[in-house]
């Protein structure tokens, strides 16, 4: 809201350009319709655009066709080649380690990394504890249970329930250090879960690399419990707190390219340079 008012006192003050600098866009995750539900996303950067926004400049949104939502143009700057230079430079003999998805959904980002540091790659499929369900957010539509009377009109046919088999790991990562991949880190249960099943699979070491760290709640005391080593996110979000919690989380700076990219869109430059070694699925 804070953001919407400046904007808006901006536009009325008859400024050229108004851009936002969001690093961690929010409501990234709700940008599909579940069921009946909204797509929060949509009406985030409709409410933007309202406001007066002429450009913006964020970071690893959660899916990349997020920037069709808005009417102006969006940089979505990637933090991969500072994780990437992270694992080279500070992962003693990264050359035995293997990537990992921890879904299937994150194998194109997991493969995106593996190509780039030339490592093997590993993915976790089944069933989590606490995994990104249809009900996860709360909105039900229509309620789980109602009492029709009446005439019920036209009878569908009954939809299967989706069921997953247990986690497993496809991949071997026996003997190897292992290295997981997202780009928001929120609720820890399923890296948790994820770090304990690559443990019992004969990982000696597990990395979780993320751009977005937002760690809420007890997070910090559940990586500190697990057998997670190490958690290197960005500064995307500000987490000083969590890190004093938590000496295993690990921040990686990416500060230079946002700075570039406000250089660069003040003095009308291309932002290409920005983007150059980006893979297609980063």
């Amino acid at each position: 809201m804070e953001l919407l008012v400046m904007a808006y006192a901006l536009k009325t003050s008859c400024a050229k350009n108004i851009i936002g600098v969001i690093p961690y866009f929010p409501y990234s995750k709700q940008c599909k319709m579940r069921k009946r539900g909204s797509i929060v996303c949509k009406l985030l950067a409709s409410m933007l655009a309202k406001a007066g926004l002429t450009h913006i400049i964020t970071m690893d949104l959660h899916q990349k066709e997020i920037q069709g939502f808005f009417s102006f143009p969006v940089d979505n700057l990637r933090a991969s080649p500072f994780l990437i230079q992270y694992i080279q430079e500070e992962i003693p003999d990264y050359r035995n380690a293997v990537i990992v998805a921890k879904s299937p959904s994150a194998a194109k980002r997991a493969q995106s990394y593996a190509e780039r540091l030339r490592l093997g790659l590993a993915v976790m499929h089944g069933e989590a504890h606490h995994s990104e369900l249809d009900m996860a957010d709360g909105r039900q539509s229509p309620p789980l249970s109602r009492t029709t009377t009446g005439h019920t009109g036209l009878e569908l046919p009954l939809m299967m329930a989706k069921e997953k088999p247990p986690i497993t790991v496809v991949g071997d990562v026996g003997g190897r250090i292992a290295i997981i991949v997202d780009d928001i880190i929120d609720d820890v249960e399923d890296f948790v879960a994820a770090a304990e099943i690559l443990k019992e699979r004969g990982a000696y070491k597990i990395y979780i690399m993320a751009t977005h760290g937002l760690l809420s709640a007890d997070a910090p005391r559940l990586i500190e419990e697990s057998a997670i080593d190490e958690v290197v996110v960005t500064n995307t979000v500000p987490h000083e707190v969590q890190k004093l919690q938590c000496p295993k989380i690990k921040t990686v700076d990416v500060s230079m390219i946002l700075a570039e990219a406000i250089r660069r869109t003040h003095n009308g430059e291309s932002m290409a340079y920005l983007f150059r070694n980006i893979a297609v699925d980063d």
